[in-house]
């Protein structure tokens, strides 16, 4: 007699987190339940109002999940992997707030914890690890996205001062920030230019930040312009480690980390919501999902969350162990992100009419996932990073 085949799990059929731990097993529980129970029966609301109540920031530090990667200054030292399982499990709620504790996490904490002084660190990481007190990661500018290096925004040396003027564009958590990582162009110094990171604290005269209207996606994430018109800071303002593109461009390593394990959430919840959906609507006397075409959407969907959970427990594998590069980083964050963007439309296929509302999360995923297969780093970005990893010959110019 042959044994009878163990049960696949619909949700993971390939029963992919086993690999994980008891320790990120725990995590990946204790956030998906908080995230079910007190994100989820909120978040369309949010949504469609453009705004996440700052309680939920002092919420998710209470939980450890902010900056939860790093060591030390009340940060919970975790690995990769669990870092990873926890976007996961928020992203499976929206995109947005996977973007709030990675922006707060990986870009501005990761930019103070390995670049800043010990007196910015003292100062700043622990009530942002607390939720206290939220930062935002200033890059990006109204002509300078993909080329960084491009960037108007300049640092000059007055006396003892620095003295920032420039403007920065879609800066994640900036209308609810205390303290801005900003990056600035130098002006010459010892026959050198450079870029330089400050440490800019949002109520520093001359520092306005204005909130982004009328965003389609990501709306339950606060997204903001930052103006600096002569804004004067201490000498001890500067991020000292940091000099060149090196600094921004790790922490963006950091926060790409956490999207290519946060679309996997995206993707699963979208693929459970078409599975329920479709064996619950009944037409032509039976439930859709006797139907083979929607047989077949669903099991592609599944496969596809399935070569996306893989693909991010693998990056976690390499990144705990020492070994994850940013050419790596960009397959999984390329990959992953247009693997989800896929489900969510295949998904909404599946709910007809029914999946353009915000009773169901698919189309609320689908536009977020529109936005998170562009920001930190555009496909074409991703694509050249990777050409010039397996060829060994730049194309960016």
């Amino acid at each position: 007699m042959g044994t009878a085949s163990p049960p696949l799990d619909p949700a993971d059929p390939l029963a992919v987190d086993d690999g994980l731990d008891d320790t990120e097993r725990g995590i990946r529980d204790t956030v998906r339940a908080f995230a079910r129970a007190e994100l989820a029966p909120f978040i369309a609301d949010w949504y469609e109002s453009g705004t996440v109540p700052r309680s939920v920031v002092k919420q998710l530090g209470a939980l450890g999940l902010l900056g939860m990667h790093l060591t030390g200054y009340g940060c919970a030292g975790a690995g990769a992997t669990a870092y990873g399982v926890a976007c996961r499990e928020l992203e499976a709620v929206d995109s947005g707030l996977r973007s709030l504790v990675s922006t707060q996490g990986s870009l501005a904490m990761y930019a103070l914890h390995r670049w800043g002084s010990p007196e910015q660190k003292e100062r700043w990481l622990p009530p942002m690890a607390a939720g206290d007190a939220v930062g935002c990661f200033a890059l990006t500018e109204p002509d300078a996205g993909s080329d960084p290096g491009a960037m108007r925004t300049r640092a000059r040396r007055d006396g003892g001062d620095w003295v920032l003027d420039g403007s920065k564009m879609w800066i994640t958590n900036g209308p609810l920030a205390d303290v801005a990582v900003v990056w600035a162009r130098t002006e010459p110094e010892h026959g050198t230019k450079g870029i330089r990171g400050f440490v800019v604290p949002t109520g520093t005269p001359g520092l306005t930040v204005n909130a982004i209207p009328r965003k389609m996606s990501l709306r339950a994430s606060e997204t903001g312009e930052l103006v600096l018109d002569s804004v004067r800071l201490p000498r001890e303002a500067v991020l000292p480690a940091a000099e060149g593109l090196g600094g921004p461009l790790s922490c963006l390593s950091e926060a790409r980390f956490g999207i290519a394990w946060g679309v996997v959430g995206a993707a699963r919840a979208c693929y459970e919501t078409a599975l329920s959906y479709a064996v619950g609507r009944e037409q032509f006397g039976r439930p859709i999902a006797g139907f083979q075409l929607t047989q077949r959407k669903l099991a592609e969907m599944a496969i596809s969350v399935t070569h996306a959970s893989l693909l991010a427990a693998r990056l976690g594998a390499l990144k705990d162990a020492g070994r994850l590069g940013p050419a790596q980083i960009s397959v999984g964050k390329l990959a992953n992100a247009r693997a989800a963007l896929d489900v969510a439309r295949s998904a909404r296929s599946i709910l007809g009419g029914n999946g353009i509302t915000l009773d169901y999360p698919v189309f609320r995923h689908l536009v977020n996932l529109e936005t998170v297969v562009t920001y930190e780093g555009t496909e074409e970005m991703h694509l050249l990073s990777i050409g010039r990893a397996v060829t060994g010959v730049s194309a960016f110019r």
